[in-house]
């Protein structure tokens, strides 16, 4: 509602300004392949490598001061051309006869004095004010122009027909600059601008305003007159120069900027101005000089709507506030904007008020405006932004009697409401209240109107949203941007938001609820925040990525990782965890069943492969290395007695000795058997070990029964062990009958690889094959014993004839 009353009260002829000057140029710029820009350049003539494409050519502020055919002929297809602010005196309008596309030319700001009247008829912007023309520079070839919307002129002397080549067209705006008009004082001139909606008159801005001219307009919407110096003495020249411009009832809007004038005058000029026809008055820039007295002023019904003046220089002193304002506050017009003045205060209208809107932005205004006011009944919108006011509490009250009014502004001040303040007391019908940019905090939600609608706390000191706070179950949208909100709200007290801004805050783990508490939110800013990417942000990512980028703003771009360091600048839509890593209970159970699922497959390989045995096994021989790193070095240096130690299962004993070893011993070689060499008082595990150490080489006699006897199994595993130790070739393998491998039990794992990666002997059946054999057995013992102590070796050889 308050944007629709601010366009009620912008200026018409801006709008047609905007329209007809801006729009061309910014239509074009967009292409910006065709826009060249070169102004500011300190270019003294038109670049001539200018693509012939260009359509929107810039070289304003600049010291060109001519221009030639050549410079512009080939850019056939031209269509704004910029040449203000440059030093050109003369111009030959022939020059842009090629360029026939050309629509927007503007010559304002140079020293021209003299043009030519060859003009292109497609132009609808012509911009010739503020040159040095002696009178209007029209000519009857302008009548030609039937496309021109925009005429800019300039000129020191006026006639009444200088305009009559044009009185046919219908313009949108005329720009006259009579900033170097003079005309004798006995001397009043007249001009005729038969066709304009809008005129704009500039005038000389150290002289006081004395120009006589009786300038008569038909069908005129829209007048400004810029640079209006007045005093007591000839305010009445201005008056007598409206009266002409305002006759007609049509002239809706008038605009004065940069107006100096003493009070009595500024409102001989607004008593003059109440009962016409003007709709909308503005005054921008105005300076009051001399003094501020009280002046009659009579309220007559008006057509006056809007009454805005901005930026008031007061050069007064010393006077009566009470005129200033009262003089205001008891005007009978809807709307008032008095903003970026140094009023202090505004009073309250003593009769019942007309106004519908009041704007008194950046003035010094504090708590007691308006308190106790009952006469603003009428009001609907209420701007206070950029004052002095302070406290909530006071706001509230002076709304108390504002019964119609539904906006509230009171941003960029310094208000707080402490809760000992008592209980807010508001208009009850206010909608829409603007907070924004002040020092509020958490305590603010227990002192707003019931029945808002959009409330604004954008840039404030907010920590939190309490949860006991009064329900404003008519709040639709809430700004809280750019606080320190820590947790995004609960729409327990907000049943029915649907839009939400709290972007900039320092929100890291937003609820992942939020979405469910808030199910009618059909916008949320919630971006730019210090979001913490943990897991307890992975369900809240899920929730808003399901939701439709017109409901979240800002996303992806405006949602990003701010903690942990490794993540920093990562979009959330690229933040990814598993489920695993964030349910602490699933972890358990995963590592719980890992752990259970290993240990079975390892107790069972255990039990497959006969690991305990291995065990016990390496127990054994690690003691028996040990006790025989404790023996003296010469015992050990007398440890090789025999030259093979025999392994056999029981059932071949019969093979063993009365082939094997009577063979063996006839070669003179030593044997040692278990029956006869394994020492009493031992454990056999140990008199193996020995036996085996002892003895050049291990013989083990591989037959059915050899694989079913666990002993021959022992005696194969600590052979086969120090012939890694030994770093040794000391095994001789003999078949004596042949293995099935289905019949080797699995846990024999080394004898399956033993008779696989080493060769052995297979005792032949045939008795012709014997010899053979018997040579591969002495070519296996290369080696002969050597004695170190001879009766030593016999004592120990006598002993080893013990059996167990």
């Amino acid at each position: 509602m308050t944007k629709d009353k601010e366009s009620i009260t912008r200026s018409f002829c801006f709008v047609y300004i905007l329209t007809l000057i801006v729009g061309t140029i910014i239509q074009f710029s967009d292409e910006s392949e065709f826009a060249v820009d070169m102004s500011k350049m300190k270019l003294t003539h038109v670049p001539k490598d200018l693509s012939p494409k260009t359509k929107v050519l810039d070289i304003s502020q600049n010291y060109i001061s001519k221009l030639h055919i050549s410079d512009i002929s080939y850019l056939l297809g031209l269509e704004v051309l910029t040449l203000s602010y440059n030093r050109l005196q003369c111009l030959d309008f022939s020059i842009f006869k090629f360029n026939q596309d050309l629509e927007y030319l503007d010559l304002s700001h140079n020293q021209l004095q003299k043009t030519s009247c060859h003009l292109i008829r497609s132009l609808k912007h012509l911009d010739l004010s503020f040159n040095d023309f002696d009178v209007l520079p029209i000519c009857k070839e302008f009548g030609n122009l039937t496309q021109l919307n925009f005429l800019g002129l300039s000129g020191t002397r006026l006639r009444q027909l200088d305009l009559l080549p044009i009185a046919h067209l219908h313009l949108s705006h005329i720009l006259l600059d009579l900033e170097g008009y003079y005309a004798k004082e006995s001397e009043t001139e007249s001009l005729q601008i038969l066709n304009t909606k809008t005129l704009h008159l500039v005038f000389h801005p150290n002289q006081l305003f004395s120009v006589q001219v009786n300038i008569s307009v038909n069908s005129l919407r829209c007048l400004q007159l810029t640079n209006i110096k007045l005093n007591n003495d000839n305010c009445q020249i201005l008056i007598k120069f409206l009266s002409e411009l305002i006759r007609g009832p049509t002239l809706l809007n008038f605009t004065l900027k940069h107006v100096e004038t003493t009070w009595k005058c500024l409102v001989r000029v607004f008593q003059f101005l109440w009962p016409k026809p003007v709709e909308y008055l503005n005054i921008y820039n105005l300076i009051i000089v001399e003094s501020i007295d009280e002046e009659d002023f009579t309220y007559s019904k008006t057509a006056l709507k809007a009454l805005k003046i901005e930026h008031v220089t007061n050069r007064v002193f010393i006077y009566s506030q009470t005129v200033l304002y009262t003089f205001f506050s008891e005007m009978n017009i809807m709307m008032l904007t008095l903003s970026d003045t140094p009023f202090i205060h505004m009073l309250c209208p003593q009769t019942s008020s007309t106004f519908k809107f009041l704007n008194f932005t950046q003035n010094v205004f504090t708590d007691s405006v308006f308190q106790n006011c009952s006469k603003l009944v009428r009001l609907e919108t209420l701007i206070l932004q950029k004052n002095k006011l302070k406290g909530l509490y006071n706001i509230g009250l002076m709304t108390k009697h504002m019964t119609s009014l539904e906006i509230l502004d009171v941003s960029w001040n310094s208000l707080e409401y402490d809760r000992h303040d008592g209980n807010c007391t508001w208009g009850g019908s206010i909608v829409v209240l603007n907070l924004s940019s002040n020092i509020l905090t958490d305590s603010v939600f227990r002192c707003l109107p019931p029945k808002v609608k959009v409330l604004d706390l954008y840039d404030n000191r907010i920590r939190s949203i309490p949860k006991l706070i009064m329900k404003l179950e008519a709040l639709q949208e809430l700004n809280v941007a750019s606080n320190s909100l820590a947790h995004l709200p609960d729409c327990g007290a907000f049943s029915s938001l649907s839009v939400l801004i709290i972007d900039h805050n320092s929100i890291s783990n937003p609820s992942a609820d939020f979405f469910h508490s808030c199910q009618k939110i059909r916008s949320i800013r919630a971006g730019n925040n210090p979001f913490q990417c943990t897991c307890e942000l992975r369900e809240f990512i899920q929730n808003i990525g399901q939701v439709s980028s017109e409901v979240v703003e800002g996303w992806p771009d405006s949602y990003k990782c701010d903690n942990p360091e490794s993540y920093k600048g990562t979009p959330l839509k690229d933040f990814h965890v598993s489920q695993l890593s964030c349910n602490t209970a699933l972890l358990l159970v995963t590592i719980g069943v890992t752990v259970l699922v290993l240990t079975v497959t390892v107790t069972a390989l255990c039990m497959y492969f006969d690991l305990p045995w291995y065990l016990r096994m390496v127990c054994q021989w690690t003691q028996t290395r040990h006790r025989a790193r404790n023996l003296p070095l010469e015992e050990l240096q007398r440890t090789l007695q025999f030259h093979a130690f025999i392994s056999y299962s029981e059932h071949d004993s019969a093979w063993v000795k009365n082939e094997l070893v009577p063979y063996l011993e006839k070669e003179d070689l030593r044997i040692c058997l278990h029956e006869r060499n394994f020492v009493p008082g031992k454990s056999i595990v140990e008199n193996i070990i020995n036996c085996i150490e002892k003895s050049y080489k291990s013989i083990f006699v591989l037959s059915p029964n050899f694989v079913q006897s666990e002993w021959c199994h022992y005696e194969l595993y600590f052979a086969h062990h120090n012939l890694f130790h030994e770093g040794s070739n000391n095994l001789i393998l003999i078949l004596l009958e042949p293995i099935p491998q289905n019949c080797i039990p699995s846990k024999y794992h080394k004898l399956k690889a033993l008779m696989t990666q080493r060769t052995y002997l297979e005792w032949p059946k045939e008795k012709s094959k014997h010899g053979l054999f018997w040579a591969n057995i002495r070519a296996a013992f290369n080696m002969k014993l050597t004695l170190i102590a001879e009766n030593n070796n016999a004592e120990t050889y006598k002993k080893s004839g013990n059996s167990i």
